[in-house]
């Protein structure tokens, strides 16, 4: 059955939402048949996919190309797509120029912005327009030059207040649903309690409404870094180095292939 925004919505205080990050239709389609709620088509591809050091890097073509080909492998899912950095920060018009674009090229469900009250008119501005919003509050990675580290958030009473803040702000504006990243699980609660949408939390705590994790983090493919939030589910890069050592000494060894893997 096909995860709607309405549907989504409604999971909150009933049923734990659980969303993935996939940035090919390989993945895509494992998530969505291993019964995923919401697949992400995050910036976070910058990093784990094109190999850059933060999220600034990837382009709004490059996150509409792998949303399209996301969307192939795709079937139940709500499927979201990240708004790139200065894709919408440098006015609601072109906010909604770039979200349309991301709408018609990708066939997604919708769309998710980082940022906090400043930009709730640019949610309201497209959630009128017909363009579903999720919103991203605490770590946000694309200010990563303003804060300097990814360290976890909202960690003083003001700051704490500013985030709550926020996320009433763009759930008066529209947003159907915040992620919150890194940040302490009590102040999750509170906002979680305090909203009538759902939270998804990523280093936010067990309170948050749902969860979510990068598809590479999880399942164990990328180990440059590993946050404190990430619980390896699997370790598919030794499964791979084994595979691929595998084939190299059976090949250098004249093992493979053997009569059973030719053609006659």
């Amino acid at each position: 059955m096909k995860m709607t925004v309405p549907k989504f919505v409604s999971m909150k205080s009933k049923e734990k939402i659980t969303m993935i990050t996939a940035y090919d239709y390989t993945q895509a389609k494992i998530a969505d048949e291993a019964g995923i709620d919401s697949i992400l088509v995050g910036d976070s591809l910058s990093m784990v996919v094109q190999g850059n050091n933060s999220t600034l890097p990837v382009s709004l073509d490059e996150m509409i190309y792998h949303g399209k080909i996301v969307k192939k492998g795709v079937s139940n899912a709500l499927l979201i797509v990240d708004m790139p950095f200065m894709s919408y920060q440098t006015s609601t018009e072109k906010a909604l120029e770039n979200a349309g674009r991301i709408m018609k090229e990708t066939l997604c469900d919708c769309v998710k912005l980082e940022g906090g009250e400043e930009f709730a008119q640019t949610v309201f501005k497209l959630v009128s327009s017909g363009i579903p919003v999720i919103g991203h509050l605490g770590l946000t990675p694309q200010s990563i030059n303003v804060f300097g580290s990814y360290a976890v958030r909202a960690r003083t009473k003001d700051q704490a207040q500013k985030l709550i803040d926020d996320a009433l702000s763009l759930e008066q504006a529209g947003a159907f649903a915040i992620v919150l990243e890194a940040i302490p699980l009590e102040l999750a609660s509170q906002i979680t309690q305090k909203l009538k949408i759902p939270t998804i939390g990523i280093g936010a705590g067990l309170y948050c409404d749902g969860q979510v994790l990068v598809f590479h983090d999880m399942l164990g493919l990328f180990d440059d870094f590993k946050p404190k939030f990430v619980k390896r589910y699997a370790s598919l890069k030794q499964d791979a180095l084994k595979g691929i050592k595998d084939y190299i000494k059976e090949v250098k060894n004249n093992e493979f292939p053997t009569l059973e893997y030719s053609y006659e």
